[in-house]
């Protein structure tokens, strides 16, 4: 069901991204200690998001030109040793350290770093071989990001403050190579990557003899217009778009002043809060892999009624003024938000075709990032003028909102999936 190679990319993907975390927490740590400014320190999360919504755009020619787990070891090795340079560099000249050539090599590293989820997410249906196991893999994937991120920052800031920013950094370069030699044991099906090496020789024929001239042009929009021929792809990626728009209330600055005014409770439960939804979005990953057998092929259910019991919730909690019940019903999120997610995530994987995956989720990752900046300033705009409750309840109306629509578009996922894992 589940191919050895899958757990593999699972493995990298785990170790990259907790070392994400801590090198993002020493390097913030860093700057603000040697600048003493919270801008300068900004620049770290700003610059990563930055450059990988750049690396998304421009991802499509890596994509035409490389195969997925040749693309992922060139970002894993290349992110490793600009990582090293980075350490090296810090260590070197840790007194007075030039923060241009730093924030340079950050954002070099971010955007190889920008084609790992996009190559991810195409490389789990190559490696299995049913419905159910695509179900599956995307469950453990959502587990182990869930735990990296639940974990990662809590223990990244205990990891800093015993070992300093940086030795944190010397680890993390660690964990960049460990993941790098991970990378090297993922490898596609032979069949699946003659199938692919197939379609993208035929693919590169057929626009070199139509348009030459644009060849590149039509490469980087590929994606972007499966998505708009393709009404499955259209509808999910619209239901992406709002759902992205309510979730950016759980952004700390939200949740902090969620916590101070409806719930009259200081740091400490900003703190509980936060703990209890990841809680919950773990514990969901782990449901989900227990339904795989009870969902089969009913993704679309399950996905709307993961979005109801999401939005209904945060409908509650936005009303609620209980810290204790506040608690418990974000706890009852994650569930609800992770059956929503896994599934959807699935019905994208089985809504083109292998060679066009790639390019799709790509042009989807770039998408989202997008609406997800955009979504911060205009939640921070509303929180001004409705108030923090209110947001919340707004939040909540945006989920229903995108249930709506996979309620009245359902017809478009009643089609055969472009391309599955059986094929």
């Amino acid at each position: 069901m589940i191919q050895k190679p899958f757990y593999y990319l699972w493995s990298t993907q785990t170790t990259s991204n907790a070392a994400d975390v801590i090198y993002t927490m020493a390097l913030t740590v860093l700057v603000l200690d040697q600048t003493n400014s919270l801008i300068s320190a900004v620049l770290v999360p700003l610059l990563r998001s930055g450059a990988q919504m750049l690396s998304g755009l421009l991802a499509p020619l890596m994509l035409s030109k490389y195969r997925l787990p040749r693309l992922l070891l060139l970002s894993q090795v290349g992110q490793f040793l600009l990582f090293v340079l980075l350490s090296l560099y810090l260590w070197k000249y840790s007194a007075a350290p030039v923060f241009g050539i730093v924030f340079v090599l950050i954002f070099v590293m971010s955007f190889l770093d920008g084609w790992t989820t996009p190559v991810r997410n195409a490389l789990v249906p190559r490696l299995v071989t049913q419905e159910q196991g695509l179900l599956k893999a995307n469950s453990l994937l959502s587990v182990s990001d869930q735990i990296v991120q639940f974990a990662g920052w809590g223990l990244s800031g205990l990891i800093v403050s015993q070992l300093g920013a940086g030795n944190t950094l010397l680890l993390a370069a660690v964990m960049y190579g460990v993941a790098a030699i991970f990378t090297l044991a993922v490898r596609e099906p032979e069949d699946a990557a003659a199938g692919v090496a197939a379609s993208m020789q035929a693919a590169a024929h057929e626009a070199a003899a139509a348009a030459p001239a644009s060849s590149k042009w039509h490469t980087l929009t590929e994606g972007w217009k499966l998505i708009w021929r393709t009404p499955r792809l259209r509808v999910l990626t619209f239901m992406d778009m709002i759902d992205m728009l309510g979730g950016s209330v759980w952004v700390g600055a939200f949740t902090l002043a969620f916590v101070q005014v409806a719930l009259g409770q200081g740091e400490e439960w900003w703190g509980f809060i936060n703990a209890s939804y990841f809680a919950g979005t773990v514990s969901g990953g782990f449901l989900v892999l227990a339904l795989v057998r009870k969902i089969g092929g009913r993704f679309l259910p399950a996905m709307l009624t993961g979005m109801a019991g999401y939005g209904l919730l945060t409908a509650v909690y936005a009303v609620n003024s209980k810290p204790s019940v506040a608690l418990v019903l974000v706890l009852l999120m994650g569930p609800f938000a992770e059956l929503a997610v896994v599934n959807r995530r699935t019905l994208i994987q089985q809504s083109a075709d292998r060679n066009q995956l790639p390019k799709v989720l790509s042009a989807q990752s770039t998408l989202l990032a997008l609406v997800f900046c955009i979504s911060l300033l205009g939640m921070a705009w509303l929180a001004e003028l409705l108030g923090i409750v209110n947001l919340y309840l707004f939040a909540a109306v945006l989920t229903l909102l995108a249930l709506v629509v996979g309620v009245l578009y359902r017809k478009a996922f009643a089609s055969q999936p472009l391309g599955s894992p059986a094929e």
